[in-house]
């Protein structure tokens, strides 16, 4: 699968961004979901993930109650919608897809090394 993301840009402190990443191919809704960030000079790391069936989601704890995750497997879409912008959120976006083992599609993956696919980073920069 490839991933295409798009959405960042610049904005002002306690603004609001929405990602979206896009997906080839017809399986997007077997694949789980997920967001990582690089800010300058730092490891990529978790931001947010959805599982395959959608209905589940976890955050982590820098972003929780101002990021969300969302899907529409009809578009072959995932989106970050992202509220009250800190300029520590200021990196690199990066989506990942993930082929779930059998019997998994409600799991959420969080850990980068267990991802199948990336997209290449959309950036977002957060000015105080």
């Amino acid at each position: 699968v490839q991933l295409q993301a798009s959405g960042g840009g610049l904005v002002q402190a306690g603004g609001s961004l929405r990602l979206a990443c896009a997906a080839s191919g017809r399986t997007f809704s077997r694949y789980a979901m997920g967001w990582f960030r690089q800010g300058p000079g730092k490891e990529r790391e978790f931001v947010g993930a959805i599982n395959s069936s959608g209905g589940g989601t976890y955050y982590a704890d820098s972003v929780k109650g101002r990021f969300t995750i969302s899907r529409v497997n009809s578009e072959n879409t995932v989106y970050l919608q992202m509220n009250s912008l800190k300029p520590e959120d200021t990196a690199d976006y990066y989506c990942a897809a993930k082929i779930p083992p059998a019997g998994s599609n409600n799991v959420i993956f969080t850990r980068r090394p267990t991802y199948d696919y990336w997209g290449q980073g959309t950036q977002v920069t957060v000015s105080s």
